[in-house]
């Protein structure tokens, strides 16, 4: 039997433990305090949406110390937030089986950071799709039928991919890929365009791309961050949309074909309120510096402009110290700051 903790237990951990639990895939869950693993042990896990109710009582929960007096685990699935999972990541090491494995699932650059910090040996890739929301602690919305893509960060199969999958397949959809980092980069394009771009100006990607500012952030952003992708040496795959832009020659090219483009884009991502502008309302840290930061500081280290995406970080920065607020006019503010060419005419 695979021995399986699950570090996180917000919107995705708990989604994934519900359904696991439900699916007879025995896992233990960590939670930070003694407080929330007493009141999640008393409540239990609720799951409503797609996929159907789960629910799951008699959890094995506690605190990773409590987890530290003897407990070891074949696999350890890391869903916190990109913050936490650096900083608490050199612990979980500590609790691996000899042979073990830790799956985070974070967006953007996480899991090569980790791999960078613990080894490729230990941590495996991972990136999730699944759409869930936390009404509160342990009880959990799925938003849709999504699923769990792992893969090795050298890329290519290999045989503790494949056991990964056995172990968690059955509660979720799981998915193997042997060009994760591709995936990782397709995800992160749209998370540095559509989210970071909807969260700053304080709207959806349908409302902004209606402004001439959201248009050419978004192509610039875009394009920037593919650049550097490409130039490190990453093939992106497809998701929702082929990667390259038609026509791309190093920067888009205005056409009829580039608009059908974004409007693919817009049909997936138009109406979604963007993750980062929750959590300025919430007052929480976003994940900015593993988006559109982290293409920003993979540019400077390898020669590629990234202007925008700087510019975005400092103002994403800036709002969540209460400097500023979101806005449709932080878009010409973000374009005055990078010194930013408008390359583009508008779209009617």
């Amino acid at each position: 039997m695979t021995r399986i903790l699950i570090v996180g237990i917000g919107a995705l951990g708990g989604t994934i433990a519900t359904r696991a639990t439900n699916a007879g895939i025995p896992v233990w869950l960590a939670t930070r305090t003694p407080e929330s693993a007493k009141a999640l042990r008393a409540s239990g896990l609720r799951l409503t949406g797609i996929g159907g109710a789960a629910s799951s009582s008699a959890l094995q929960i506690a605190t990773i110390d409590d987890y530290r007096q003897g407990d070891k685990f074949d696999l350890i699935l890391l869903a916190t937030k990109a913050h936490a999972a650096l900083k608490i990541a050199p612990q979980l090491a500590d609790l691996l089986m000899p042979g073990g494995t830790l799956l985070p699932i974070q967006n953007g650059s996480v899991s090569q950071m980790l791999a960078d910090q613990l080894g490729d040996s230990i941590v495996l890739a991972g990136l999730s799709n699944l759409g869930a929301t936390m009404v509160e602690p342990g009880v959990y919305e799925q938003r849709n039928a999504g699923h769990l893509l792992i893969g090795e960060l050298a890329g290519g199969l290999s045989d503790r991919v494949t056991k990964v999958a056995e172990a968690l397949r059955g509660g979720i959809e799981i998915r193997v890929t042997p060009n994760l980092l591709g995936s990782v980069w397709a995800k992160l394009l749209l998370n540095c365009s559509v989210t970071t771009i909807g969260a700053v100006a304080g709207q959806t990607m349908r409302h902004y791309m209606t402004s001439s500012a959201g248009q050419e952030v978004f192509r610039q952003m875009y394009d920037e961050a593919l650049s550097v992708a490409l130039a490190s040496g990453t093939r992106p795959e497809r998701m929702v949309v082929e990667p390259i832009p038609p026509g791309w020659k190093g920067k888009s090219v205005p056409s009829d074909e580039y608009n059908v483009w974004v409007d693919q884009i817009m049909a997936t991502y138009g109406d979604i309120k963007p993750s980062m502008l929750q959590d300025f309302e919430r007052c929480r840290v976003t994940e900015i510096d593993f988006i559109n930061g982290y293409v920003a500081q993979l540019g400077k280290k390898i020669g590629v402009p990234t202007t925008v995406n700087e510019a975005t970080t400092d103002i994403v920065h800036r709002i969540e110290q209460g400097l500023t607020q979101p806005g449709p006019k932080r878009l010409d503010e973000l374009l005055r700051a990078a010194g930013a060419e408008r390359l583009f005419v508008p779209r009617d």
